[in-house]
């Protein structure tokens, strides 16, 4: 498993292998997402602080199995062999605008 740091801060936990992980971080869509995406009402991501990658943690790896297990619970399993991505930040809930 693989962490995702910004500015130093570990953000999200990632069970995709090394190689997933850093295309993951790369793609266009996952940094757009961590500029849309709030926390404590700001953006995750500015676009300009580093973005990396570090293996994770034991308890970053717990805390990715603990969610894990409650979307089991939620979802089917057609998508078992995707790679997950688990915010270890408060994620701000999105508002309808409608």
């Amino acid at each position: 498993m693989f962490t995702v740091e910004i500015a130093g801060r570990a953000i999200a936990v990632t069970n995709a292998d090394e190689a997933q992980a850093r295309e993951l971080i790369e793609s266009e869509e996952f940094r757009e997402d961590l500029t849309v995406i709030h926390s404590d009402g700001k953006p995750i991501w500015d676009g300009k602080a580093s973005l990396d990658l570090r293996p994770a943690t034991p308890d970053e790896e717990e805390e990715f199995e603990d969610a894990d297990d409650l979307d089991d619970e939620d979802e089917d399993e057609a998508d078992e062999d995707e790679p997950s991505v688990v915010f270890l930040i408060d994620i701000d809930e999105e508002e309808d605008e409608e």
